[in-house]
């Protein structure tokens, strides 16, 4: 099962979802997508709460509403940390999560610790973790259908990049080739006219005998 809740500026699309335990944790930690940031309380025990951004952005285009909304999220599934007051929540984009064989279920750490962020929450917001609240779907995705369906997606979209680009360059040559094309014609032209006009004043002395010569 995995909670989902609309945060602030979801128009914009933002989302925000989390597991229900710590082996559901493993399912998001492997499935999440590119473009999701994660959330957990610093140095204490806390649910993983995933913000999925719209596609296209990173985590340094985060609206303030929707960073605090994940953050009062946390908060609120941590059972020692919803107590404490100034609570560090730690942040990274979910591809700079990493996982392994000896770490325990639910455990992840960073492959760059540089990447990983932190934002402070002075006290547990009631008011956001209602309205939050209030917005809760309990859903049981597929999560790896869902991330092999996004992977597909992106390389449609790749795939189709690459064939615009090539069509673009295809016809830029060709373009450039019908002009060189023009210029050598009109240099052509050029050299005929001259060459027809010095045979015909060779061959005509006088306007009369070309007009005779034409009728």
């Amino acid at each position: 099962m995995v909670f989902y809740f609309q945060p602030r500026r979801c128009e914009d699309g933002y989302s925000l979802y989390m597991g229900k335990d710590k082996y559901e944790n493993e399912e998001l930690i492997r499935y999440a997508l590119p473009h999701d940031v994660w959330f957990h309380v610093d140095a204490l025990s806390s649910a993983h709460v995933y913000l999925r951004l719209p596609e296209g952005t990173n985590i340094e285009d985060i609206y303030q509403e929707a960073l605090e909304d994940a953050a009062q999220l946390v908060k609120a599934n941590s059972i020692h940390g919803n107590k404490v007051n100034n609570l560090d929540i730690v942040f990274t984009m979910a591809s700079n999560l990493k996982k392994t064989a000896a770490m325990e279920v639910g455990q992840v750490g960073f492959h760059d610790e540089k990447a990983v962020k932190k934002i402070k929450v002075e006290k547990r917001s009631n008011e956001i973790i209602n309205r939050l609240n209030k917005t809760k779907k309990e859903l049981y995705p597929d999560l790896e259908l869902e991330k092999e369906a996004w992977d597909r997606e992106q390389r449609s979209k790749t795939k189709a990049q690459i064939q615009a680009q090539r069509a673009a360059e295809k016809k830029e040559r060709e373009e450039k080739r019908r002009e060189e094309e023009l210029r050598s014609y009109k240099n052509v032209m050029r050299e005929e006219d001259m060459t027809t006009v010095k045979e015909m004043r060779e061959k005509y002395k006088t306007p009369e005998e070309y007009e005779e010569d034409f009728m």
